[in-house]
């Protein structure tokens, strides 16, 4: 073999095992999600997946069977407006709690449907701008007695 191909041979080797490592990190830093510990007026404690990305923040529980009775999932928006959200792609109902920048809550949807196909109906716009969304399993609010103007604490639950 002729040195200047065999040199091409292990740049490229070299390469390639470079862009695998490097695929390895980033997938494992995506996959990492974080939780955030959502505790209710009543003291109901409801353990949220956080939407940070792009991917989570378009799809949210999307294509997912179920939610656990005491998970959710944490929409924290850039800013605070009067946000609405799609269950496009859901497979199963849930509670909506929107909340203000202090965490109070603004207002709330019980039972929203799935909609498995384009339209779907926009859930939302509250009445005034919030800066949060949890999304938790129907019947969550009714059982918690979750309502307008109670105040959550959020606790960041490190791996």
């Amino acid at each position: 073999m002729q040195a200047p191909k065999r040199t091409r041979i292990i740049i490229l080797i070299v390469l390639a095992m470079g862009l695998i490592t490097a695929s390895w990190f980033f997938t494992d830093q995506q996959n990492e999600s974080h939780t955030i510990v959502v505790t209710f007026p009543g003291g109901k404690i409801l353990e949220t997946e956080v939407a940070d990305t792009p991917e989570k923040l378009l799809f949210g529980l999307a294509f997912r069977e179920g939610l656990p009775p005491d998970q959710g999932m944490l929409y924290i928006f850039e800013t605070s407006d009067r946000h609405r959200v799609k269950t496009k792609g859901f497979r199963f109902p849930v509670d909506m709690i929107w909340a203000d920048e202090s965490r109070h809550v603004v207002q709330v949807i019980e039972q929203a449907l799935p909609c498995p196909q384009d339209p779907c109906p926009y859930f939302g716009p509250p009445p005034e701008k919030v800066r949060y969304l949890i999304q938790a399993p129907a019947g969550f609010v009714q059982e918690n007695q979750v309502a307008p103007g109670g105040e959550m604490k959020f606790t960041l639950r490190l791996p």
